[in-house]
């Protein structure tokens, strides 16, 4: 083959060609003119592969000259979620993702640029490129989002067509502290017989009218709120009327979710204490989460009707949060009350709207302006379909409305309705309105807007729920922790009546998890058990859980032949403790040894073939009935078994204490004498991992 015709195959020029064939080891001479095949396939193969070399060269010296770059700015902070990809990992440090994942492999990690990683492995590797990582909250930095949207739109409102709207209130404090007895005080209506086993497990939105105590209804407005009609605004009937909105929110832990957000809707809270209790965990958590939305506070004293009541002891255990009375020099409001008696409730009320007129300011919104509306609830009921009961925030809501959400449309109001379930036309500013017509239901928190256009708005093609990180099916399986043989897992289909009582368990879910124990949801949604859950549940092995929900027939019966275990529940707590049963079960328990006392043994009354009864002294510590025993004679071991019967002075009794003489009947060889110890103890079973 000539060498013209090689160079020109290979792209380059015949001397270029010759002066570089020794340096691949190839030497052919400056005259040669032509090659054997042989040997030009040898010199196609070097040259290429030079090329390769040369490419890569570039390559790393551009992807270098980048990456210096890059590292040599001025801002080395970056925000990281907790679970990314690398490509999004790459996007975010603004670096190549070959670079990021060259960095991962050096870390002993291998990882595509599609594949998930979590906040701890960006944040080392971020580290080693010299950048500064933050954890960073996909959830909080929506909720902040959105409350700069309300506030903006509110901000671009004139100030001629401002009015006052309701307050809004939110109802805080400890599980059976009477939260729902208060309001059922103000609403003069039993709610909480609609609640099973007595506790508020939705969040609710009701609104009340009251008037101050100097002023008198008229008949007309008498005769009204008898029949339940709420006063209209704008009537001369109850000019002399205030409203007030009230959103409870439940008070067990499993619902911080909830209580969270009933507080960033709010204006002012109500923080329920008991006198007779003070201060709980549940109490704490709800000042915090008013405080940090930043929105004053009235403390309720409730239950002062009984007789352990200690007013005084809940003022001085608030102190230490930063809520000190007014009669102590501080700035909150402290109202004994009675919810059950019914006692100074009316001065409660006076007090949340003196509030609300030092607050006025903020308590302004334009009837006529642009709406907008949070999501307190949301669920899909059997005869209604996708409803959500919305607080409207500016603006007023109307029948035939086209609601959106992020620029998605989620359909046409066609029926409005207060909390007593009577039909609006509209609902103003600072008004709970359940909305029915829409083709699904919104998640809890998001915010609603009407669209004049509606064919310009995206169609919603899919049931949206809320999907948590924490549920994200890992690709690469788990590696065991240090010193643990295994990951115990539980698999769960879950069903809810509403998207806020499904936030709540699965929050609960996420405190039981630990390193070793893992919660697997296969699916969650809203509505009753399905045929479907059944064959899901026989694939993937896992429980079914339902709460507030049914399970047809046509369910019950695939279940009992898949043999496919389906378990209802009406209270959270009593589903969490059957997750936590369920969990035991597939949990080795560790036995691990409590020593209780010793006993020195002064006589021997009587043997049997299997037991014998002892006196004895108690050295140290305790011993108790039905525990274990250990014999020693001269510190070395002579028999065991178990103490049947514990006895003082001939009577029978469950425990003894140090000092004390005491006969005890032992179970076991009868070889026991005089001087010999009792070694007494328990073995209990803990379950690591589990609470």
């Amino acid at each position: 083959m000539n060498i013209s015709e090689l160079a020109r195959r290979l792209r380059v020029n015949v001397q270029e060609l010759k002066d570089k064939l020794p340096e691949l080891g190839i030497d052919i001479g400056q005259k040669a003119i032509k090659v054997d095949d042989t040997l030009a396939q040898r010199i196609t193969r070097a040259w290429r592969e030079y090329q390769d070399r040369e490419r890569q060269k570039r390559d790393y010296l551009r992807l270098t000259e980048k990456v210096e770059k890059t590292l040599s700015s001025g801002d080395k902070k970056v925000e990281i979620p907790p679970v990314l990809t690398v490509r999004d990992f790459a996007e975010i440090l603004d670096l190549p993702v070959s670079a990021i994942i060259a960095q991962l492999i050096k870390n002993g990690v291998m990882a595509s640029m599609n594949q998930r990683i979590d906040f701890d492995t960006a944040a080392i590797i971020a580290t080693d490129l010299g950048f500064e990582a933050q954890a960073i909250n996909s959830q909080a930095k929506v909720e902040v989002d959105k409350a700069k949207k309300v506030v903006e739109i509110l901000a671009s409102e004139k100030a001629e067509n401002m009015r006052t709207r309701p307050p809004v209130i939110v109802v805080m404090g400890h599980v059976d502290h009477g939260k729902t007895r208060l309001l059922d005080a103000i609403r003069k209506t039993d709610v909480m017989s609609g609640e099973a086993g007595g506790i508020t497990q939705h969040i609710g939105a009701y609104q009340v009218a009251i008037q101050p105590k100097s002023e008198s209804p008229s008949r007309a407005q008498s005769e009204a709120l008898e029949r339940g009609i709420p006063p209209l605004a704008g009537r001369d009937d109850f000019a002399k009327y205030r409203k007030i909105t009230f959103i409870d929110t439940p008070g067990h832990e499993a619902f911080t979710a909830m209580r969270s957000r009933g507080a960033k809707v709010a204006d002012i809270a109500i923080l329920v204490v008991a006198a007779t209790e003070g201060v709980m965990p549940q109490t704490v958590e709800a000042i915090k989460i008013a405080q940090e939305a930043q929105i004053p506070i009235i403390v309720a004293v409730n239950k002062i009707d009984l007789p352990e009541a200690n007013p005084d002891k809940v003022k001085q255990e608030l102190t230490q949060y930063n809520l000190l009375p007014e009669e102590w020099g501080g700035t909150t409001i402290f109202t004994p009350i009675s919810a059950k008696f019914n006692k100074n409730i009316d001065g409660l009320l006076d007090q949340v709207l003196l509030l609300a007129d030092m607050n006025e300011d903020k308590l302004k919104a334009n009837p006529t302006g642009e709406f907008i509306g949070s999501v307190i609830e949301s669920h899909v009921d059997p005869g209604e379909g996708a409803t959500a009961t919305v607080l409207v925030q500016n603006g007023a809501l109307r029948v035939g409305d086209y609601i959106v959400v992020d620029g998605v449309l989620y359909g046409k109001i066609r029926v409005l309705k207060n909390y007593l379930g009577q039909t609006l036309k509209e609902a103003p500013p600072g008004t709970p309105a359940k909305i029915l017509g829409l083709k699904v239901a919104p998640k809890v928190g998001d915010l609603l807007e009407v669209t004049e256009n509606p064919r310009q708005a995206q169609k919603v093609k899919a049931y949206k729920m809320q999907q948590d990180e924490t549920f994200i099916k890992k690709t690469s399986a788990e590696e065991k922790p240090e010193g643990q043989t295994e990951i115990v897992k539980l698999n769960i289909i879950l069903r809810t009546d509403v998207l806020g009582s499904q936030e709540a368990i699965i929050e609960s879910f996420k405190k039981i998890e630990t390193e070793t124990i893992k919660i697997e949801i296969s699916s969650h949604a809203l509505g009753n058990i399905t045929e479907n859950d059944v064959l899901t549940a026989e694939a993937t092995g896992a429980l079914i859980f339902g709460f507030n929900v049914l399970a047809p027939p046509a369910a019950l019966d695939l279940a009992k032949d898949k043999k496919v275990e389906i378990k209802i529940y009406k209270i959270i707590y009593e589903l969490l403790d059957e997750v936590k049963k369920k969990l035991k079960e597939r949990i080795k328990p560790e036995i691990v040894r409590q020593n209780l006392g010793k006993l020195k043994v002064l006589a021997v009354f009587k043997k049997t073939g299997d037991s014998e009864v002892v006196g004895g002294k108690i050295t140290d510590g305790r011993i108790e009935a039905n525990a274990l025993a250990a014999v020693l004679r001269n510190d070395e071991f002579v028999t065991s078994g178990k103490i049947s019967e514990l006895q003082i002075n001939k009577i029978k009794v469950k425990d003894a204490v140090k000092g004390s003489e005491c006969g005890i009947k032992f179970n076991g060889q009868p070889l026991i004498e005089v001087g010999d110890i009792v070694d007494v103890y328990r073995e209990n079973e803990i379950y690591r991992g589990l609470s």
